[in-house]
């Protein structure tokens, strides 16, 4: 049982299981509480925080537009950065469960439309401000409204009142919501000061690094927070993002050890990083997706029937076995899967059906080809995934036109302005807020353009809904509308799948966004 339990305690360590983990599979070995938490105590001082050093991270998903505003965070890069110098009201723990964070602690009324966030005193900003709940307000203002472009927007409209009351910030919904407090885990709502409205951009927050180079599209870097609130973070003395959107560059880069830890490692060549020394392979499944997505509001995205002809004519299967290679799960055109605890599995798999496929396209009406615009840093395989879409459709008599665009200027000149081309999402904690930030009509990220009164009804019904099966079954048919009239092409669900140095101390895994939720940086250490 000793040897069982050393391995087990080494994968602790590796942050391939977590102590939870652990524990349940000790006790399933017949180990002692004791025991295991004695092997486990000396697995944690074996690898204990190391402080100093420069950490780095190449990262794909940048671009010589980014802001360093959080409001419009919409790829790796940006999203990394705010995770550096800013924190949020409460974040996603490695479980899923929520984290305090800014706030110390929250809770609600018994109808769950009140909610109470009491905010943590002692906390400094960057340039020696001190938080205050009014900082908390103004941050949650600045998100919201019709003229922002925060792409926290859809999380927000649910929010009726804002006041601050002694230490707490109290939220009043206009609907109960049990799930508030993941909503307020949205990367975008990044605590600053007077809510960045006097300047969004200039990335003052209270995380434990001080951003202090911005070269957008190059590299940014920051330096160790000497007044951080939080003692178990920012080990390292330095770290810097380095943009690296080419996937073979990036392999490089770990493998000469200019960077410590890459993101979106291509599954096809993972067994290749696996063979460079001193590398390992991390990867955690979740809620991420790939994708095709097409406006549906938009010429000749806006006919149903042709949105089912390219639904048909892809081939899910082959995608996942030729692009993710073993690391991620075939989709069904719908953003939600089996991560969610109120997934539906019922649905009837959509296959590949050239038939249906040439049925739905001649009843559409369209004549000529369909044009898909792609970038390699779209999404890892997005040109490649982009072929074999092209090759099954022809199979149903319907000619794609693959438009390659370059990386830079992608997320901001292509992916929510042009009416079909290739995206990734995340994903999110729960349904609500994933629907709420893509498919609720007024959200500011509805990037298929869907606009339907009867899913945004049943959005706020779900929202209020305290009765767990009856929810559940408005998700299900939430999912359902999205399936088969809404304009997303959703074959695979990614796992996390990133390359890091066996220099790097204190990975662990989390599977609700890239690199540890986007705490790579601030969690890890370089080892002595």
């Amino acid at each position: 049982m000793a040897n069982s339990l050393e391995q087990l305690s080494r994968l602790v360590s590796s942050g391939e299981i977590t102590r939870r983990t652990f524990m349940k599979r000790a006790a399933a070995l017949g180990a002692s509480a004791a025991l295991s938490s004695q092997v486990l105590s000396s697995a944690a001082y074996a690898d204990e925080p190391v402080t100093g050093g420069v950490l780095k991270i190449g990262s794909s998903g940048g671009e010589s537009t980014n802001s360093l505003d959080p409001a419009t965070s919409a790829s790796a890069v940006p999203f990394l950065n705010g995770h550096q110098w800013g924190d949020l009201l409460v974040d996603i723990a490695d479980d899923g469960s929520i984290e305090n964070r800014l706030a110390e602690e929250y809770g609600s009324s018994a109808d769950a439309k009140t909610w109470t966030f009491k905010i943590r005193k002692g906390v400094e900003f960057h340039n020696g401000k001190s938080l205050t709940p009014e900082d908390v307000i103004a941050t949650l203002e600045r998100h919201s409204g019709e003229e922002t472009k925060s792409g926290a927007l859809g999380v927000m409209r649910g929010i009726d009142t804002m006041k601050v009351d002694g230490d707490n910030v109290v939220i009043g919904l206009k609907d109960a919501n049990a799930d508030l407090p993941f909503l307020m885990a949205d990367y975008h709502l990044v605590i600053q000061p007077n809510g960045g409205k006097d300047k969004p951009d200039a990335a003052i927050g209270t995380g434990p690094y001080k951003m202090m180079v911005n070269e957008p599209g190059v590299r940014h870097g920051y330096e160790k927070n000497p007044n951080d609130w939080k003692s178990d973070r920012g080990f390292a003395d330095q770290v810097e993002i380095l943009v690296i959107n080419d996937d073979t560059a990036r392999v490089a880069a770990l493998q000469s050890g200019q960077v410590h830890m890459i993101e979106r490692v291509p599954p096809k060549i993972v067994e290749l990083v696996k063979r460079i020394p001193n590398v390992e392979i991390k990867s955690a499944p979740g809620r991420g997706h790939y994708v095709f997505i097409m406006h549906a509001n938009t010429a000749p995205f806006d006919n149903n029937d042709l949105r089912m002809a390219l639904k048909y004519g892809i081939n899910r299967q082959e995608m996942v076995d030729k692009i993710l290679f073993g690391y991620g799960s075939v989709g069904n055109d719908m953003p939600i899967n089996a991560a969610y605890p109120m997934f539906s599995d019922d649905f009837e798999q959509r296959e590949y059906d050239p038939d249906k496929a040439a049925f739905h396209f001649k009843k559409s009406g369209h004549s000529g080809e369909v044009l898909l615009r792609t970038a390699d840093g779209s999404f890892p395989g997005a040109v490649d995934a982009s072929q074999l879409f092209q090759q099954s459709l022809a199979g149903a008599g319907i000619k794609l036109n693959v438009k390659r665009e370059p990386n830079d200027g992608y997320w901001s000149e292509v992916w929510n302005k042009q009416p079909f081309c290739t995206s990734y999402w995340g994903g999110r904690p729960t349904q609500d807020q994933m629907y709420s930030t893509a498919y609720l009509s007024s959200a500011d990220w509805n990037d298929t353009r869907f606009f339907n009164d009867d899913f945004d009804k049943m959005l706020l019904a779900a929202k209020g809904e305290l009765d767990a099966g009856k929810r559940k079954q408005i998700y299900r048919d939430m999912g359902s509308i999205v399936r088969d009239e809404g304009g997303l092409i959703c074959p695979m669900f990614n796992d996390w799948v990133e390359g890091v140095s066996t220099k790097v101390g204190g990975w662990a895994v989390n599977s609700n966004q890239t690199m540890m939720n986007g705490q790579a940086l601030s969690r890890c250490w370089l080892k002595a």
